[in-house]
């Protein structure tokens, strides 16, 4: 069962990332921003004027006090030791924001936005340094790749998978899911998932900074490994029955977090399937974003374990978990010494589910 952070916001929590120190930030609808202490205690709240829904924030992992947040088309850098007001703002997207990633160097933040473009925020010098526009809808998804600072992968609503290196303006690499659809999944689709088309809702980049995970709501999670200039698909699986909203890679590990619209959140170990190639990751993962749908509820929340072995080279969950809303933004961080998977969903609590196996 999970456990319920309640007490903080009062609207549906789009958006979470927690601190190296185990400081929890939401945001919600409305503007509502929130900082929790690892038991779920509230420690600050703040709304921004003009009441945007706050989509994305992201902790300084050199400097866990200070925390960005995007709402509407700002963001907005905060102490989320007094959350009351804002160290400096920057309005340079024009569109509402839907993704924050910071990269290791903590020099550039990338925001993607419903026009479809990336702007890349020169941290130092407090401007703008790239533009990158090449999704023709809504960029619902960015993450820089770890130790690669310059370079960066993002999703969008036009079905869209981009790679970019930050030295050129145009992606090095672009594949559309729908055109893609080819021999590497793992199931065929059931009748009712025929007509759900690929949009792609959310990005993640394991340690390595090779591998990443994308989410679509044709339901299928994708894993694509980057090789120079181009990627390619290693992998692809479906275990939700809905469009996937989240995917998030846990840290140092090909483990990885999925969370659907049809409510339900699973566990996946990947690692059989691109370790052939590749050696194990040695650093910290990046966490990433979504734009929301509301959708729709299923009964229950106790977590299940699932078959933990290859059948006939399907992969199959490790864990999944009844959850019952939809996952609007789904998190791994450790708490009190143990790993934890923290839930922002279509109500206003944290859930927050062990994961002591792992």
């Amino acid at each position: 069962m999970a456990v319920k952070w309640t007490g903080g916001h009062s609207s549906p929590i789009l958006c979470l990332n927690a601190s190296q120190e185990g400081l929890v930030a939401s945001g919600a609808e409305g503007g509502d921003l929130m900082a929790w202490g690892e038991d779920g205690t509230p420690l600050g709240h703040t709304r921004f004027q003009g009441a945007d829904d706050v989509t994305s924030v992201l902790f300084s992992p050199s400097c866990p006090t200070k925390l960005y947040a995007s709402h509407g088309e700002t963001i907005s850098l905060l102490d989320v030791r007094s959350l009351k007001g804002s160290l400096d703002h920057f309005h340079v997207n024009e569109e509402e924001i839907n993704c924050l990633s910071l990269n290791e160097t903590e020099n550039l933040l990338a925001s993607a936005d419903d026009s479809g473009a990336i702007k890349i925020l020169d941290l130092e010098n407090k401007k703008v340094s790239r533009s990158l526009k090449r999704h023709s809808n809504i960029c619902s998804s960015v993450a820089f790749r770890p130790q690669r600072p310059q370079s960066l992968v993002s999703c969008g609503l036009d079905m869209q998978v981009m790679l970019w290196n930050l030295q050129k303006a145009r992606p090095l690499w672009i594949t559309n899911l729908q055109e893609d659809e080819t021999e590497e999944m793992e199931s065929p689709q059931s009748p009712g998932q025929l007509l759900n088309p690929a949009l792609a809702h959310s990005v993640s980049v394991a340690s390595c900074g090779n591998i990443f995970s994308c989410g679509a709501e044709d339901g299928k999670v994708r894993i694509f490994r980057v090789m120079g200039v181009k990627c390619e698909q290693e992998l692809g699986f479906k275990g939700h029955t809905l469009g996937v909203s989240q995917v998030c890679f846990l840290p140092e590990s090909y483990l990885l977090l999925t969370g659907g619209n049809d409510g339900k959140i699973m566990l996946w170990d990947i690692s059989s399937g691109v370790e052939k190639k590749h050696k194990s990751p040695t650093k910290p993962t990046h966490r990433k974003k979504t734009k929301r749908a509301a959708y729709t509820k299923q009964g229950g929340n106790t977590p299940a374990p699932v078959a933990d072995e290859e059948e006939h080279g399907k992969i199959l969950p490790k864990l999944s978990i009844e959850h019952g809303e939809k996952v609007n933004w789904l998190l791994s961080t450790r708490i009190k010494g143990y790993q934890n998977i923290l839930v922002a969903d279509q109500t206003s609590c944290i859930s927050v589910y062990p994961l002591k196996e792992f």
